[in-house]
């Protein structure tokens, strides 16, 4: 895996512990444009990593800094996500510039890299969570084709069992971390591009309210193991 130091100026101080990983893709034409916006200080906007198509790794800001990468955003009523967050840039045109599926040697770089922070910093599974997660009015990245799945396989972040469809969507997406003020069907499309890829249309079918069952289950779970 290669690594290559590529200090971004856009960063200020932390005051919040970090407890969330925020993926993205860079949704520009050419790695080189990514890398020299996200290291530009007129744009203001940065990551910690940004990963190339071949694997490559540039490490932007460090960790304990605050990167500009979410924007306005919002999970499980924190706002301020940069402060408390990893950002991670994935190289991809986007679905301006043309959308396509992240190359093996990519997600096998991010991988290695996702666990190593997960070992540094005590990100919960269910704070594993793309752009259009926090930023769902705004944001897509990064979209229906990132291996959601295949990431949860390996330990990073989550993937459901389908349970017995839940009633109230709305309740359901906002108790798992979706900004409730935000209209029901922005919430159910961020979340398919996230949990239900093949489908990503903002309607709550069957399949969807099921997947969000699983979610919701895995929740109570997690809270009455701990309680």
């Amino acid at each position: 895996m290669k690594r290559v130091e590529r200090p971004s100026p856009n960063h200020d101080a932390r005051d919040t512990a970090i407890d969330m990983l925020v993926l993205h893709y860079t949704g520009m034409a050419s790695s080189e444009a990514a890398l020299a916006r996200l290291c530009d200080v007129q744009a203001r906007v940065s990551a910690h990593y940004m990963i190339d198509e071949d694997g490559t790794i540039f490490a932007l800001v460090p960790e304990d800094r605050r990167a500009w990468h979410a924007g306005v955003s919002f999970w499980a009523g924190d706002t301020n996500i940069n402060a408390r967050s990893i950002g991670i840039e994935l190289v991809n045109p986007g679905h301006e510039f043309g959308y396509r599926a992240f190359p093996a040697a990519q997600v096998a770089a991010l991988t290695t890299l996702c666990h190593s922070i997960l070992l540094r910093h005590p990100i919960p599974s269910a704070r594993v969570l793309g752009h259009s997660d926090v930023a769902p009015a705004r944001k897509e990245d990064p979209g229906e084709l990132f291996p959601w799945e295949e990431l949860a396989a390996s330990g990073i972040g989550l993937w459901p069992k389908a349970a017995a469809p839940v009633d109230d969507v709305m309740e359901g997406l906002a108790r798992w971390g979706y900004d409730p003020a935000l209209p029901q069907d922005v919430l159910v499309t961020a979340f398919q591009r996230h949990f239900r890829p093949t489908c990503v249309n903002g309607m709550a079918d069957a399949e969807t309210r099921g997947m969000l069952a699983g979610l919701l289950a895995w929740q109570a779970g997690t809270k009455g193991a701990t309680s």
